[in-house]
C-alpha cells in the first residue's frame, strides 16, 4: 500500500470521529471508603433434646406358675380324700394349687410399674444469620466523588468505563 492510500484512509477517519455518538474508554478511581451491605436473614432451626420420664408399664403375668400349682394341688387333693370327697379334695386342691403357684409365679408383677424411657422433645427456634450483600464503594475521578453498588471489595482503586458524548444542541 503506498503513502497516498495510507494518507486517504487516515483522513477518512478522522473525518468520521464527529459523526461517532460516544466514545469510551478504561481509566481508575481512587477508592475513598468501602462499606459493606449487611442483611439479616431468618433461618428457621430445631433444637432437640432428650429427657427421661418414668413411664408406666404393664407387667406380663405367667401362667406356668398357676398351671404347675393347679397339677400339684389335685395331686396332693386326690390323695386325701376318699370316696366321693375325693373328687372334692382334688377340685380344692388344683385351685389352692393353681393361687399360691400364680402368686409364687408373678410376685413382684402385681398391676402396673414404672420404667424410665427417653422421650426426644424438638422446638423450631429462629436463628438471624448476617450476610454481605454488596459494597457501597465511593470513589474519587478527576476530584469529584461517585457511589457505586459493587458485589466485591475493589481494593485501593477501582477501573471505571469512561464514556464521553457531545452535548446535544437543542
Amino acid at each position: 500500500m503506498n503513502t497516498h492510500s495510507k494518507l486517504m484512509i487516515t483522513v477518512l477517519g478522522l473525518c468520521a470521529l464527529p459523526l461517532a455518538q460516544a466514545a469510551e474508554f478504561e481509566d481508575f478511581g481512587r477508592v475513598v471508603r468501602v462499606q459493606p451491605r449487611i442483611e439479616q436473614v431468618r433461618q428457621p432451626r430445631q433444637e432437640c433434646r432428650t429427657d427421661y420420664v418414668q413411664a408406666p408399664v404393664q407387667q406380663q403375668r405367667s401362667a406356668g406358675g398357676s398351671i404347675i400349682g393347679g397339677l400339684a394341688g389335685a395331686l396332693i387333693g386326690n390323695q386325701v380324700g376318699g370316696g366321693t370327697g375325693r373328687v372334692a379334695a382334688t377340685a380344692a386342691g388344683a385351685i389352692a394349687g393353681a393361687v399360691v403357684g400364680d402368686r409364687v409365679d408373678n410376685d413382684g408383677r402385681n398391676g402396673v410399674q414404672t420404667q424410665e424411657q427417653a422421650v426426644r422433645q424438638c422446638r423450631t427456634v429462629e436463628s438471624v444469620e448476617q450476610r454481605t450483600n454488596g459494597y457501597d464503594v465511593t470513589y474519587d475521578y478527576r476530584g469529584r466523588n461517585y457511589t457505586s453498588v459493587m458485589a466485591r471489595d475493589p481494593g485501593q482503586r477501582v477501573r471505571l468505563r469512561v464514556s464521553v458524548e457531545p452535548e446535544q444542541n437543542q
